[in-house]
């Protein structure tokens, strides 16, 4: 449809707009010396995270404007917390231009900043560095190597999980051309707790100004923001506002948002953009604002099941609802919570657990309305009534049979012979595919041809 392209397109504005206030942000991560005699810039490196009791390495380079050269400025190493590294060497003293190391040594796991300061006055009044405040690297220590690994792959492997989530449901819509049983307030709650999650996660993943604001507030904790984390906040929104799209397209049955939902998501979004604007104002950190901006994800995640749960329980059936996304969402939960702990294990960081509220939240409460649906699907509403199974859309009159019928239908003796029923390619894919549903008990047949086709 249009409107699912043109959903897609502003949506990858959005997430574009986001990575280039990231690089704008990034490329003031150095100090800058600005005279009439010349200018020079100072930028170190990002430093590799080690294992206890061995060495790291921090490489910083100076480069100028133009022709003028520099020498000895002599500034002093700094390390915030400490307990963490330790610098081989105190004192480094650089040239314009030019390329150097600092060598450290892992003492304990953890997270800890390394800074820079000048070591006389004399360099500070001749060749100050401005934003010197700014030069600042993070160095992230663990107690195992094998472990960081085995985060990494737990950390995609629920990417996949809850990724994949999305599809059973956005497969069934297209298998059924219907979205009725689909709740309409769980998808304007799902699109804007995810837009909330991508902005939360894109700022404390890529924009330095926000990290610094983070580690600030919490002092030695590790970011608990992975790379997954973002990929998946950003691929969720685009499968929520395709699936948005897909009600616009096929047969809703009178379905709409609610007059509570609306209210609720109009009072979400005026906090949002009041807290924006104050922002703006300096009257609140970008952090303390992405922060307000995941209680709306938290807030979401709470609520946006229950009208679901609420649906299936007044139709005393989960048809329309698919139960495919439930599974993976559990397994993503768990595998969510699972990496935190992991990760705050391998870096003696429990605090930060605490800093990403959102991500302990999102899997937390995900859990626990996924195990109410599992017991409404398999216990409670194993067998709904068949009023709620599927029926063709459209002309209800035609004695013709409809594309997912038996196709293999006997004609009485003496009776003329029935014209085979001919499906399209997409057609036939979904048909296929809901017979490998069956199977795997992922959707229950709801009517005679369900179960012809899926033995």
């Amino acid at each position: 449809c249009k409107l699912m392209m043109e959903g897609s397109l502003l949506f990858c504005i959005f997430v574009f707009l986001s990575l280039c206030v990231s690089r704008v942000w990034s490329e003031n991560d150095c100090g800058v010396h600005k005279a009439k005699d010349g200018q020079f810039k100072l930028c170190p490196k990002e430093v590799k995270s080690v294992v206890v009791g061995r060495n790291t390495s921090l490489y910083i380079y100076t480069s100028h404007y133009d022709n003028t050269t520099y020498d000895n400025i002599s500034l002093s190493v700094i390390m915030r917390r400490g307990g963490v590294v330790e610098p081989i060497t105190d004192i480094i003293t650089l040239s314009v231009p030019g390329n150097y190391t600092l060598m450290f040594h892992a003492i304990g796991a953890g997270r800890d900043e390394i800074r820079f300061n000048y070591t006389n006055n004399e360099d500070y009044e001749t060749k100050p560095i401005t934003r010197l405040h700014r030069v600042v690297r993070d160095v992230s220590i663990m107690h195992s190597e094998p472990l960081n690994i085995i985060i990494a792959i737990i950390g995609w492997i629920y990417f996949v999980a809850w990724s994949i989530s999305f599809y059973p449901q956005i497969i069934l819509n297209f298998y059924r051309r219907s979205v009725v049983g689909l709740n309409f307030d769980f998808l304007a709650f799902n699109i804007t707790g995810f837009v909330a999650y991508s902005a939360f996660n894109i700022g404390l993943y890529w924009i330095p100004e926000i990290q610094r604001e983070y580690y600030d507030k919490y002092p030695g904790s590790v970011n608990q923001v992975q790379l997954n984390d973002v990929i998946f906040a950003i691929h969720a929104a685009a499968a929520t506002l395709f699936t948005i799209c897909q009600c616009f397209c096929f047969e809703r049955g009178g379905q709409r948002i609610s007059i509570v939902a609306i209210i609720i998501l109009i009072v979400l979004w005026v906090f949002v953009f009041i807290s924006l604007f104050v922002s703006v104002g300096n009257k609140l950190s970008w952090l303390e604002f992405l922060y307000f901006f995941s209680y709306v994800k938290l807030a979401v995640t709470l609520i946006k099941y229950v009208p679901q749960a609420f649906m299936n329980f007044r139709r005393k059936s989960t048809v329309g609802w698919s139960i495919g996304n439930v599974l993976l969402d559990f397994t993503g939960g768990t595998l969510s919570i699972l990496q935190m702990f992991l990760v705050s294990y391998n870096y003696d960081d429990w605090k930060s657990i605490f800093g990403d509220p959102t991500k302990f939240g999102l899997g937390a409460f995900s859990i626990c309305f996924d195990i109410l649906f599992m017991i409404q699907h398999y216990i409670l509403y194993r067998n709904p009534p068949a009023t709620h199974g599927y029926v063709k859309i459209g002309n209800t009159t035609s004695p013709s049979p409809t594309p997912f019928e038996n196709s293999e239908q006997k004609p009485l003796l003496g009776d003329p012979p029935v014209s085979p029923v001919h499906l399209s390619l997409s057609e036939n894919i979904a048909l296929q595919f809901g017979k490998i549903l069956i199977k795997l008990g992922l959707k229950k047949p709801t009517f005679e041809s369900d179960f012809n086709n899926s033995t």
